[in-house]
């Protein structure tokens, strides 16, 4: 019986564009083959020993001819492209509809109604790339104590201030209040607090980043294992995309190192469950700046970093890597994008080289893990716990 499962999100780690991809304007990308032809091949030796190379479609990536895991690929079968979309659909809720996005900004009447309920003018309210807007209206920032309010091509309503200026408490309550008001037909996924720090000319995004999500809009696979009586343990983002709901345990990364630091601690702690990492950093500094050689520098970190995954895997643990959508930082776009997620499944009592081809939801996820926990569950998605089990 399989006792624990170590899921760790690869944030945007697509691995090429979907049928519908044009929908989005998404012809083209493909976020891992394309960050291994710009950077003139990428070696990812111990993803690679999994199987990553071998799934069907992967592109630019060495196949290995016997490959310790089980892999294949997941299709989104929810509308959307986001972070909140992918990883809801992976814990089993599939979205029908998208949720808003705000391509002209906000309206006047949602930003007359924030400016009075935070005692403060914003500046900005426009679709704008989250370092180049504190580059443009930092310094103003500064002068009049106006939050920086922007949104981008995801459901989002984002809020960046200088920690000097507005405490990070403070800037957290305006991302509450924003929360309460974006609800209903007004919906985003997200209220994203973006604070930063430094001089005009040299400002830093923080660490302090923290997300208010919507609760999923329907019963998710961590909701079904805390229900068990077992633990959930949020790494990174985890905790704010599925609004706390289903968590038992939870701690928040600065960068993707700390997150595998992070997801270790968890693992000595031989709780049974679900260790539940995301590493934003892939999609954060390198997919949204267009950096596709920072972006083939994180994976190799994160590729040097499985084999201590592994050495602290138990008989009874199954490690699984996949992603949420693309970010090909090698296109025009600086926007998420619409791609397959990858799935690799390993563990001692995983069978080695099985080829769960192309699954058509990334609910197969949650389900496969619910089945291998043992935990009766209704969630949504196809199973392909027997196919990797020994």
């Amino acid at each position: 019986m399989i006792k624990r499962t170590i899921l760790i999100v690869l944030d945007s780690v697509g691995i090429g564009e979907m049928p519908d991809s044009a929908k989005y304007g998404d012809v083209g990308s493909d976020t891992l083959g394309n960050v291994s032809k710009a950077v003139g091949g990428l070696k990812l030796p111990n993803m690679e020993k999994l199987g990553l190379g071998n799934i069907d479609g992967v592109k630019n990536i060495t196949k290995c001819e016997n490959p310790m895991g089980s892999f294949g690929k997941c299709a989104e079968l929810s509308i959307g492209k986001d972070t909140v979309t992918g990883h809801w659909e992976i814990a089993g809720v599939v979205l029908e509809e998208p949720l808003n996005t705000y391509p002209e900004g906000f309206s006047e009447d949602i930003i007359k109604e924030f400016e009075s309920k935070i005692g403060r003018k914003i500046i900005g309210n426009k679709v704008a790339s989250g370092t180049e807007i504190i580059k443009e209206l930092g310094e103003e920032h500064i002068k009049t104590g106006s939050p920086i309010v922007y949104t981008s091509a995801d459901s989002v309503f984002q809020i960046a201030a200088h920690e000097d200026v507005i405490p990070l408490d403070e800037l957290y309550n305006m991302c509450q209040i924003a929360r309460k008001m974006f609800i209903g037909e007004k919906a985003v996924g997200r209220i994203i607090a973006r604070p930063f720090i430094g001089e005009p000319g040299q400002f830093t995004r923080t660490s302090n980043r923290r997300d208010f999500a919507l609760d999923p809009f329907d019963k998710t696979m961590l909701e079904y294992i805390k229900e068990k009586g077992i633990s959930v343990m949020a790494v990174g983002k985890i905790e704010d995309i599925y609004n706390k709901k289903g968590i038992t345990d939870a701690v928040h990364i600065k960068n993707n190192m700390d997150g595998i630091d992070k997801t270790l601690e968890y693992m000595k702690e031989n709780k049974n469950g679900l260790i539940f990492t995301n590493l934003v950093d892939f999609d954060m500094l390198y997919g949204h700046r267009n950096d596709a050689v920072g972006y083939a520098k994180a994976l190799v970190d994160v590729d040097n970093r499985i084999p201590e995954v592994i050495s602290a895997m138990k008989e009874d643990d199954i490690l699984i890597l996949t992603a949420d959508h693309g970010c090909d930082p090698t296109t025009e776009s600086t926007d998420h994008s619409r791609e397959y997620i990858p799935v690799i499944v390993y563990g001692k009592k995983i069978k080695s080289g099985i080829n769960i081809g192309v699954r058509k939801s990334f609910s197969d996820i949650g389900k496969t893990i619910l089945d291998l926990l043992k935990i009766e569950n209704n969630l949504y998605g196809d199973s392909f716990a027997k196919e990797i089990l020994k």
